[in-house]
């Protein structure tokens, strides 16, 4: 994790004092900010850090094997169940378990969760003993779990289990003085991988870095960096290298107009059914592309579109 701005100053003191505890964290922000390695920061200097390491993503499990994959399952617990699998929370024990994109985890199962956050146990799929884990829970959200509380979409109890110590990691364009910081660690090391000469950036390229909202955080400046570097042909990076400006409309119109407390929009409101219908017009029922812009696994988007009733728009070809 690098950053010198106030904002991250808060963040590795907030993880200095976290980390010794076993109790709960939820980190917060949107996506792209580096809540996984946060996570993984805390678990490093905690006393479960002998133990493993497991990360879930929650919205890119398929919704029928959520529970097998989470708590496991027993040797014919259903067709195709022919030997007994350990789940995801099991193998966490004496390690942390981190739990990302919280908010995707379907409700249903919020309450098995929640089962094995107050007794610690849980039980395999098709099975009847009750299993221990000591494991320390982390998870993250970029959605806001207060407003999904509101709508039914959470569980009020699940929350305050989970948000013992809030942890928020923030929008790259809210870390003042880290931007060029951020830019030439990651010229520099992308530039080694990929075995390319360069060493840094044009005037012009860092003014755009400067300016530019970032709406997709750290994730999209590694991808800009590793683009030029590869189509680039000198050891500078120049502004049009970046290629920064082939942002879609929408997101630039939605960075420039929205706040970001107005982007952590209710589920199942219209705020999010316009913001989807505008994504997927924008990019003609190409899914994967909407995700992004809405900074949402693909996953997730086919669930907002079944909140919402929404299919493939039929007067739109994919791009």
């Amino acid at each position: 994790m690098v950053g010198d701005s106030p904002a991250m100053r808060e963040v590795f003191d907030r993880i200095r004092r976290q980390a010794p505890t076993s109790a709960p964290i939820l980190i917060t922000g949107e996506s792209g900010t580096g809540k996984e390695l946060a996570a993984r920061a805390i678990h490093q200097h905690s006393a479960f850090r002998e133990g493993k390491f497991v990360a879930i993503n929650c919205a890119s499990l398929p919704a029928t094997l959520i529970a097998s994959e989470l708590f496991g399952y027993e040797k014919g617990a259903f067709t195709g169940a022919n030997n007994r699998k350990i789940g995801l929370i099991e193998l966490a024990d004496k390690g942390t378990l981190f739990l990302d994109e919280i908010g995707d985890l379907p409700l249903d199962l919020q309450g098995h969760l929640l089962r094995f956050l107050q007794e610690g146990t849980i039980t395999r799929v098709g099975g009847h003993q009750s299993i221990s884990v000591s494991a320390r829970i982390i998870s993250a959200t970029h959605v806001d779990l207060r407003r999904a509380i509101e709508t039914g979409q959470f569980r009020e109890d699940l929350y305050y289990r989970l948000n013992v110590l809030p942890l928020h990691m923030p929008a790259l364009r809210d870390r003042d003085g880290d931007l060029q910081l951020l830019a030439r660690f990651f010229v520099y090391k992308l530039a080694e991988e990929l075995g390319r000469e360069v060493t840094g950036f044009t005037p012009d390229a860092q003014a755009m870095i400067e300016t530019y909202p970032w709406p997709g955080n750290i994730r999209e400046m590694i991808s800009a960096i590793r683009r030029a570097i590869v189509m680039g042909r000198g050891t500078l990076i120049s502004a049009s290298e970046l290629a920064l400006e082939s942002l879609p409309a929408f997101s630039r119109a939605r960075n420039r107009l929205v706040t970001t407390s107005e982007l952590r929009y209710t589920p199942g409101s219209e705020q999010e059914r316009s913001m989807l219908q505008a994504a997927i017009s924008l990019h003609h029922n190409n899914f994967s592309a909407a995700a992004r812009d809405l900074n949402v696994s693909r996953v997730t988007l086919y669930r907002m579109m079944k909140r919402h009733g929404l299919k493939r728009l039929s007067h739109l070809q994919p791009k």
